[in-house]
């Protein structure tokens, strides 16, 4: 039963487990798409910019999802750290990045990429592709 003040299911894909993890060195972009997020109801675990930070954030915070840039700051590019999560973790990610080209898409395969966002996107595509990757992670069609 709904308290009041809940969204009904077909309004946003809530759930406690829906929290997510946005890996972007570009502070304004990860702003943006933290709030994109969170207003479709998503939960941020935390932006990280760097590899490493995206890691310990991932320990810690156990999202479901990691957002993902290819390009970085730190020494690991966002596809070795999206590589380290799947293997340490079992996390996969969506890659949100003006860099996804045939050999980075190589690289990542072993890591199971739920999808690819090519910048620039809009908004409104993150967050349909997000919510395609939560349904997918929680065996729902999409």
């Amino acid at each position: 039963m709904l308290a009041p003040g809940d969204r009904l299911e077909s309004e946003t894909p809530s759930n406690n487990n829906d929290r997510i993890l946005i890996v972007e060195d570009d502070l304004l972009v990860a702003s943006e798409m933290e709030a994109t997020l969170c207003d479709a109801g998503f939960e941020i675990v935390g932006i990280a910019t760097t590899g490493n930070e995206a890691l310990q954030l991932a320990r810690t915070e156990s999202p479901i999802l990691a957002v993902m840039d290819i390009r970085i700051a730190g020494d690991r590019d966002g596809v070795d750290t999206a590589l380290e999560l799947f293997r340490s973790q079992g996390l996969r990610c969506i890659f949100a990045s003006a860099h996804s080209d045939h050999d980075s898409r190589l690289r990542a395969q072993p890591a199971a990429p739920l999808g690819w966002l090519q910048k620039p996107y809009t908004m409104a595509s993150l967050t349909e592709m997000v919510r395609a990757a939560v349904s997918e992670l929680r065996g729902q069609p999409g």
